[in-house]
């Protein structure tokens, strides 16, 4: 592989990883589908696996809809290209608001996203993403039901 070549892979890999945090926060569901193979299995901390697209949407909507606000930022991208598949390590900082939560209105994980892409015809997706929490902090009644 080219290194003009690999580096256009990775680029490709980082703004998928960025698409979906915009997605998440914009509940844009067909964007989020771009980002997944449909297959994906998808690992969150202290929630049930969801394997296939259709499942994760499920959790995200789950999460997400009730909120008034969201924002993922994801950063610290790195990628390893082997060929049609990759494995990525990013960081997030997920803010929830949920007006009038008693206890505080805010809720931020940080954490660390380990995912493996593959390429597709339309181009790098998820094939499987683990987050792992690494803190917290605010009021986690923001994301309960």
């Amino acid at each position: 592989m080219s290194d003009l070549a690999e580096l256009l892979d990775k680029q490709a890999i980082t703004e998928t990883c960025y698409r979906y945090g915009i997605a998440l926060d914009s509940r844009d569901w067909a964007t989020l589908a771009t980002c997944f193979t449909p297959d994906a299995g998808a690992f969150y901390t202290g929630l049930p696996p969801a394997v296939g697209y259709q499942a994760i949407e499920d959790i995200c909507r789950a999460t997400l809809t009730p909120l008034t606000a969201s924002q993922h930022l994801i950063g610290n991208v790195a990628v390893t290209v082997g060929g049609d598949a990759a494995d990525c390590v990013s960081y997030l900082q997920a803010q929830h608001v949920k007006t009038g939560t008693p206890g505080g209105d805010n809720f931020t994980i940080a954490g660390r996203y380990r995912d493996r892409f593959v390429r597709t015809d339309e181009g790098w997706r998820i094939q499987e993403r683990h987050l792992d929490i690494m803190w917290t902090a605010g009021n986690p009644a923001v994301l309960e039901p």
